[in-house]
């Protein structure tokens, strides 16, 4: 999931939540059905860490990061808005994390 989102989102992959000047909103690939597929498969692989040993720090840590990255999803949500005049569309019809949920 990491990786096909990464690939999807090509020259416009940054680690900073603010959109690159020269990108263009992404609605292909796994970013048709979620907002943030990148994000959602950090957390996947961290809980599967956390199963994986059975470390309840783990496990704490991974519902940290889903945190970490809720609110930076929200932050880098705004600027979207502000850059692209398609993402108040795109964001109804696509959930942030879980589709058809959340």
């Amino acid at each position: 999931m990491f990786a096909a989102s990464t690939r999807s989102l090509g020259a416009a992959l940054t680690p900073l939540p603010r959109p690159l000047e020269q990108a263009r909103l992404v609605e292909h690939g796994l970013y048709r059905s979620l907002r943030h597929p990148i994000y959602v498969g950090l957390v996947l692989a961290a809980l599967g860490w956390s199963l994986l040993f059975e470390s309840p720090i783990s496990l704490a840590a991974s519902g940290a990061l889903a945190v970490v990255l809720d609110l930076k999803a929200r932050r880098e949500e705004a600027w979207l808005l502000e850059r692209y005049p398609g993402y108040a569309d795109y964001r109804r019809r696509t959930r942030r994390f879980v589709p058809r949920l959340y």
